[in-house]
């Protein structure tokens, strides 16, 4: 009865003394567990460095935790005998995940001396590991892991206090909380890490009570770095957006009123702003150029230079008859472009009274053309434009008649890939064609939209800008 009084005793004394490690642990966990949710929402908005900062705000609670939970033996069997292995992984990596979270503070040499940081505690860490698993020993090269600890902590709380420093070697908006908690911290954790080599103890609550005030103001710079990321992205959202009604108000509102023509167009841009552009250019009733361009690469500098070509193009109305000019016009105009963004083009000049059609392009896919069943590849190509001064367009003449069907397409309608990594490709487009040949222009281009998309697998995204037009002389 007297043994059972004092176990029980033992037991609830053993308790209090756990007590404080339980609930720092249990809350460290838990506030590492939230930040870890919250970076998983905002992927987009640097939700990054609350990963870092929540793993190792988990890490930190766990092993007090779950070294007071095994002393009480509230923790299963199988735990308990992992248990060993999971501090050693703890007390090793910490200072790498600890280091990471920091990594996306930096910029220049002080990134780059985290990064080595980072190297060094993986290294040690595995060797610390590796030294547990074949000898026992947990701690072999713990004091490599102090010492490099207190390096890290020298030079972040210098940087971090220094405004000069500060300013040249870390992103953060705002330093003075961050030195606060660093300074705190640093003066803790120097402490620590000096006293456990010579064999003094420190209270565990100690450190817990340095941690949560670095926690709490690292914690408050990453989501002002969070919030200030989410709020450009806002901004580049809007301008996209605003660049995507700028892109589409150059684009033709309709299609031109031509005797004896149907002309159907399709535009598709990748992203919100793209590098395709097409144009009509009518004369009169009777006559009426197209004219269809793509830039090299997407975005936003790609559609500045497709609006230059909307520009280009009202210079160069005078000889919209004739498709070597026109293309000359516009390589003049646009011979100043960067030289890594290339153009290219087809021009196709229709004149329904005199049934005849001009036809030539600078480095474009060919012109196709459907008559009395036969499907031709039609090209008469120069140099892309950007690339000479003086470039040479031969042109192609035709003579038109009732029932041709014209299409002009950018190589997005043919580069799209299968889950083979099969290119659509010029077979397929021009068995489409033959499909519905005897379809309206419309449905025409409708169903070759619908065979790209069902080419491709369900899950890819669009990865180029898809424009088509077709004509139909009726």
């Amino acid at each position: 009865m007297f043994e059972g009084v004092l176990l029980q005793d033992q037991a609830l004394a053993t308790l209090r003394g756990q007590v404080a490690d339980i609930i720092s642990g249990t809350v460290f966990v838990f506030l590492g567990l939230t930040a870890c949710g919250i970076a998983a929402m905002r992927r987009r908005s640097g939700g990054r460095i609350l990963m870092w900062l929540g793993i190792w705000s988990a890490l930190y609670g766990a092993r007090p935790l779950l070294d007071s939970l095994a002393v009480l033996g509230l923790l299963p069997h199988w735990v308990q005998v992992i248990l060993p292995y999971l501090d050693t992984v703890n007390s090793y990596f910490i200072l790498v995940v600890a280091s990471l979270a920091f990594l996306d503070l930096t910029i220049g040499k002080m990134r780059f001396f985290i990064q080595a940081v980072i190297c060094v505690g993986l290294a040690i860490g595995l060797g610390g590991i590796g030294f547990f698993i074949f000898t026992g020993s947990k701690y072999k090269l713990i004091p490599y892991n102090y010492l490099l600890v207190t390096c890290l902590l020298l030079v972040l709380t210098t940087v971090v206090a220094v405004p000069r420093l500060a300013r040249k070697f870390l992103l953060i908006p705002d330093r003075g909380v961050l030195a606060v908690g660093m300074l705190v911290f640093g003066m803790e954790a120097l402490y620590t890490n000096l006293a456990r080599p010579l064999g003094y103890q420190t209270p565990q609550i100690l450190g817990s009570l340095g941690f949560a005030v670095l926690l709490s103001s690292f914690g408050y710079v990453a989501l002002q770095m969070v919030f200030a990321s989410e709020r450009r992205l806002l901004s580049i959202e809007k301008e996209l957006a605003i660049a995507r009604e700028i892109q589409t108000s150059i684009l033709p509102s309709g299609s031109p009123e031509t005797k004896n023509l149907r002309i159907t167009a399709a535009y598709h841009p990748m992203t919100e702003v793209a590098g395709d552009f097409y144009e009509f250019v009518p004369i009169d009733p009777y006559r009426v150029g197209v004219l269809i361009a793509d830039v090299s690469g997407h975005g936003v500098p790609a559609a500045l230079i497709a609006a230059m070509i909307k520009v280009a193009v009202q210079s160069v109305v005078p000889c919209a008859h004739d498709p070597r000019e026109v293309l000359r016009g516009l390589n003049r105009i646009l011979s100043g472009q960067p030289r890594d963004q290339f153009v290219t083009a087809a021009y196709l000049w229709l004149d329904t009274e005199n049934r005849r059609a001009l036809y030539s392009a600078a480095g474009h896919p060919p012109l196709l053309r459907w008559r009395e069943g036969k499907l031709e590849r039609i090209e008469s190509n120069g140099l892309v434009f950007g690339v000479t001064s003086a470039p040479e367009y031969p042109v192609c003449e035709m003579h038109i008649n009732a029932g041709d069907r014209f299409l002009l397409y950018t190589d997005g309608v043919i580069e799209p890939e299968n889950a083979r990594g099969d290119a659509f490709g010029d077979h397929r487009l021009e068995q489409v064609i033959r499909d519905n040949q005897s379809r309206p222009s419309s449905e025409l281009v409708d169903q070759l939209l619908s065979a790209i998309r069902q080419w491709q697998p369900a899950s890819t995204v669009q990865q180029d800008d898809i424009t088509i037009i077709v004509i139909d002389v009726v």
